[in-house]
Formats: C-alpha cells, sequence, structure tokens
C-alpha cells in the first residue's frame, strides 16, 4: 500500500495522479450525518454496509455518528474493519466453507461477530468452529423476501433453522436477515414501496411465528440506500444497512424519493481523470477505462458539466463527446461512477479532499477481499 500512491495531503486536487478517486470531504460527512440522524429519529440502530467503502477510515466515521457496528459481505472484508478498529461486524452473507467458517470463530474471539444462515448444514459447522475456540457467534436466519438469491423460505422454514441455531451450545440465535437488494434500484417509488411493504409482510409473519415459539428476534435488519425510509416506518425493522447512500453513484441518482425527486444524499465519490488525446473538435480522450471504473450499471456521468458525455470505454482509456470544446489537453475533470462498490475495489487509495484541496490519503485496506 506505499506504492503508486497518488497524491500527497496539501497539495490541489488537479496535481493528483490519474485516474483517482476522489472523496468531497463535506459531502460525506453530510451524508454520514443526514442518515445517522434519520436513524436516532427513528429510533433505529445503523449498521452501514462497509462493502461499499471498504475503508476502515471511513467506517471509523460512520462509527462515531453513532453507528452500532457494520455489514461486511465477506470473512476477509470484516477482518480488514476489526483490523481497523471495528468491535461489532456482521457478515450479511452466508459462510460455508470450512476454513472462512475457521477463520470467522477466530474474529469472534476479537469483536462481536454475526453471521446469516439459510441452510441447517452451516448451522452445525458454525456452531462447531465456534466450540473449537470457545468462541460465540450471533446468528441471523437470512430469509428470501423476494429477491430470489440467498436466504430460506419465511415462515415455517425459517422457524426450523431457528430453533436449531437456538438449540446449539455456541451460536445465538439473534433475528432475521430480509434484504431485497433488486428493489433498492427500482427507479419509482410507488414501485419500491410495493415491492418493500411485500417484504416486510413476510417478515413480519415470520417474526411472530418466532415470538409464538419463544425465539425473539432481537434484530431485525435490511434495508439499504433505496429503500431505508419505507422499513424505517413499518415498526418491524430495527436494523437498517444501508451503503452506497455514502458516495451515490450514477445509478443511485436515478432512483426517485417519495416526493419524485432525488434521494436525500450527495455526490461524494468522484473519479479525477484527465484528458490525454484532443485531436479533433468536439471529441476528447480521456485516461480513466476499463480498469479504474465499473460500468456493470451504465457508464459514468461527467460531473459539472451538462454538455459532455462520457460514451465509451476500453481498457485504459474513456471516450468523451465534448461538442463545445470545454476540454484542453492535460486538463482534468471529475466523474461519477456508474457502480460506487465495485469501482472503489478497483483502486489501492481513496483522496479525500476539501476547497480543492488534499486532506488525507485512505488506503482501501479490504481493496480484493472476496473471501
Amino acid at each position: 500500500m506505499t506504492a503508486n500512491v497518488p497524491a500527497e495531503v496539501g497539495m490541489s486536487v488537479t496535481e493528483v495522479d490519474t485516474p483517482c478517486l476522489l472523496i468531497d470531504l463535506d459531502a460525506l460527512d453530510r451524508n454520514i450525518a443526514t442518515l445517522a440522524a434519520f436513524a436516532h429519529e427513528h429510533h433505529l440502530r445503523l449498521r452501514p454496509h462497509a462493502k461499499s467503502h471498504k475503508s476502515p477510515d471511513i467506517a471509523a466515521r460512520q462509527l462515531a455518528r453513532g453507528a452500532v457496528g457494520l455489514c461486511c459481505q465477506t470473512v476477509s472484508e470484516a477482518e480488514a474493519m476489526v483490523a481497523g478498529g471495528a468491535r461489532d461486524v456482521l457478515v450479511s452473507n452466508e459462510v460455508v466453507a470450512p476454513r472462512m467458517i475457521a477463520r470467522l470463530a477466530a474474529l469472534a474471539k476479537q469483536a462481536r461477530v454475526l453471521v446469516c444462515v439459510d441452510d441447517v448444514s452451516s448451522v452445525a459447522a458454525l456452531d462447531t468452529a465456534a466450540a473449537a475456540v470457545d468462541a460465540r457467534i450471533d446468528v441471523l436466519v437470512e430469509i428470501d423476501v423476494g429477491a430470489g438469491r440467498c436466504g430460506i423460505a419465511p415462515g415455517e422454514p425459517a422457524c426450523a433453522l431457528a430453533r436449531r441455531i437456538a438449540d446449539t451450545s455456541h451460536l445465538r440465535f439473534a433475528g432475521l436477515q430480509a434484504y431485497h437488494g433488486p428493489a433498492q434500484h427500482l427507479r419509482d417509488h410507488a414501485a419500491r414501496r410495493a415491492t418493500i411493504d411485500h417484504a416486510i409482510a413476510l417478515t413480519r409473519d415470520t417474526v411472530e411465528r418466532l415470538a409464538a415459539r419463544g425465539l425473539h428476534c432481537e434484530i431485525v435488519a435490511g434495508a439499504g440506500t433505496g429503500s431505508f425510509d419505507i422499513e424505517a416506518v413499518s415498526g418491524l425493522y430495527n436494523e437498517l444497512q444501508c451503503g452506497s447512500y455514502i458516495f451515490m453513484d450514477a445509478d443511485y441518482a436515478r432512483v426517485r424519493g417519495v416526493d419524485g425527486g432525488a434521494l436525500p444524499f450527495e455526490h461524494s465519490l468522484f473519479l479525477q481523470t484527465r484528458v490525454i488525446s484532443k485531436t479533433r473538435p468536439g471529441h476528447a480522450v480521456c485516461d480513466a477505462g476499463l480498469k479504474s471504473h465499473s460500468v456493470d450499471s451504465g457508464l459514468p456521468v461527467v460531473f459539472d458539466y451538462d454538455d459532455i458525455r462520457y460514451t465509451g470505454a476500453s481498457d485504459e482509456h474513456g471516450q468523451l463527446d465534448d461538442p463545445h470544446d470545454h476540454l484542453a489537453l492535460g486538463g482534468t475533470l471529475r466523474l461519477v461512477p456508474g457502480h460506487c462498490d465495485p469501482t472503489v475495489n478497483l483502486h489501492d487509495w481513496l483522496v479525500a479532499c476539501r476547497d480543492d484541496r488534499v486532506i488525507a490519503l485512505w488506503p482501501v485496506s479490504a481493496r480484493g477481499m472476496s473471501r
């Protein structure tokens, strides 16, 4: 992490080596404060998802504003966050490989560790691993609330799985994971509400069935950047797991709020790029290609220019439509990535800026930690 450092503290952002990820520190902190205030107002716990930023430095800012812990998507992400100071981490995913289960159990000796399960075979494996190191792991039963990804069926199947967890010696049934990923990106708020309302109904039925069997859900978790306001008023969910809200990529900017406006967060993550070729009018080439940002959710949007469009990417190049020839050879511009999570995963450093000056350099400590 000491090589290929793109900037130095105190330099102008125009001097930063490109392509590079810039963080508008003021916008980032406002995003963190906005969701923290929302959670406090609605008496909810906030457990933001670290897979968006992969940075213990950003996690520390979220925890300082009242987050109860972090979500991580892999064991290695959780290890990186605990190494960076976090003391409460949920692996909001299934862990089934024996070596990874052993690592999870070892991590539970250093911090509170939670994990999701959706199959009874995982229960025995987790319990055995935790017993081997005399650790305790809190477990959420993940239910499929309509996403069609991971998750056991709600209702009776989920209850049976919860009972198996409760009957172990080194695991503790802690509640439900009820997250609907695809719903986060439904553009229309009414469509999103209808989808999440269905998820809430499935989750409520499961919680009530569990209570009838003497199994209390300390945690009912889910909710993302696109739907947190809906789960918040359900009277059921008590932990929010939003991740992208801190950055607000181009895809989330297209998601409409309840009033038809934008979601209540700002763009704070930018891919700074430099014009490396300007050989004809109306056209430019920059150094931000496929190796520096993810296009799975669409091409990036050029920030601060309504008439310049990023039109295509190859490995090391980005094509720019510049009809009014604003751009000059060697000049810089900022792109809003289409999808923030995998874009961050392509970089070693986040360059935090304020007033066009570099304030800090944060390593992407959990980059590439997919296991």
